[in-house]
């Protein structure tokens, strides 16, 4: 004579496990990763900080543009040195 929980086992016992979507988590989590290290990877080659561009960075590029004369770039330039 089997039990009631043998019986319930026994007719669902394919039914039990992970089943087929088992991999869909351990690739959700394997994807979510590379795209962040790929993210910050990119980032920190690009510029060479991961998150943003120093006030020296920007006077340069405004310089190398022409948008301030030699004198400008100098004093300010001066200013955020001080300020560290």
């Amino acid at each position: 004579m089997t039990t009631a929980l043998q019986q319930l086992a026994a007719s669902h016992a394919n039914d039990w496990g992970p089943g087929g979507w088992w991999w869909i988590f351990p690739l959700f989590w394997l994807t979510f990763w590379v795209i962040l290290i790929a993210f910050v990877a990119r980032r920190w080659r690009a510029g060479g900080r991961p998150w943003g561009r120093s006030g020296e960075d920007v006077l340069a590029e405004r310089y190398a543009r022409g948008e301030i004369t030699v004198e400008e770039y100098r004093e300010r330039r001066s200013v955020l040195r001080e300020s560290r």
